[in-house]
């Protein structure tokens, strides 16, 4: 589809992207129907933000039907759909404390919930862990994020890190780039899987050195962006014009 006149061509590929990662997020069977949220900061002065038409699947989404709304989640242009309000207290807390926040990806996943209901959080277990425990941070639950007073103490707790287990809810993370929010959420998401595998085994789990966990965290985000996001990204977007094409529409 041809980019509509009244977006302009920023906005236009910040739409796009982050409607791919909405679909590439139930391509990987990470949705839960309705009910969890992708942001993106539209370019500009304007402190706008892009979020999911609450009431459309994520396989569904495309970059077009992208709600913009301001930092208060009001809408800003006219749609047919509104905002989830919990969903967006979250979002526009980590936008706003954060420059290089330009995507937040935020998912109930089984694995992701299963994991931050656990004492101990993420156990560095396996290669996977490594990556997302240089810059992990915790929130404990306070109920339904309705209450916009825990804004700063999310903010707070989530410090300089762009990796977050929400206790009891699920798994947060944000990025300079769709490509760089995706591939944490991947390695997130998939060291939690192997988690709750190795667990499930029943056997006694093998943690990794600890010099080793130190080394990794000492070099803290220049791990995540050395990790192969850029190239990822069009590859993801092939998979996906394959299986479910027209986010870009």
């Amino acid at each position: 589809m041809a980019r509509p006149a009244h977006i302009g061509p920023e906005e236009w590929a910040v739409r796009c992207d982050l409607a791919a990662l909405y679909r590439l997020a139930a391509l990987h069977g990470w949705d839960d129907l309705i009910f969890t949220h992708i942001s993106a900061r539209v370019p500009g002065p304007e402190h706008h933000f892009l979020i999911n038409p609450y009431g459309m699947m994520f396989e569904e989404i495309t970059a077009s039907s992208l709600v913009k709304v301001d930092k208060a989640g009001e809408k800003v242009q006219p749609s047919d759909y509104d905002v989830n309000p919990a969903g967006f207290i979250i979002h526009s807390a980590v936008h706003e404390a954060r420059e290089d926040a330009r995507f937040v990806m935020h998912l109930h996943t089984v694995a992701g919930v299963a994991v931050s209901a656990q004492r101990e959080g993420l156990l560095p277990i396996s290669q996977h862990s490594l990556f997302p425990l240089a810059s992990l941070s915790y929130h404990d639950y306070e109920g339904v994020a309705l209450n916009p007073d825990e804004k700063a103490r999310l903010v707070a707790d989530l410090g300089a890190t762009s990796l977050m287990l929400l206790r009891n809810h699920g798994l947060l993370t944000l990025g300079r780039s769709a490509a760089d929010t995706f591939l944490k959420m991947f390695m997130l998401q998939r060291a939690c899987e192997i988690q709750i595998a190795a667990q499930a085994g029943g056997a006694e789990l093998i943690r990794i050195p600890a010099p080793i966990l130190a080394g990794v965290r000492a070099a803290g985000e220049k791990v995540m962006r050395g990790s192969g996001a850029e190239l990822a990204w069009p590859g993801l977007l092939r998979r996906l014009a394959r299986r479910n094409p027209g986010h870009d529409g």
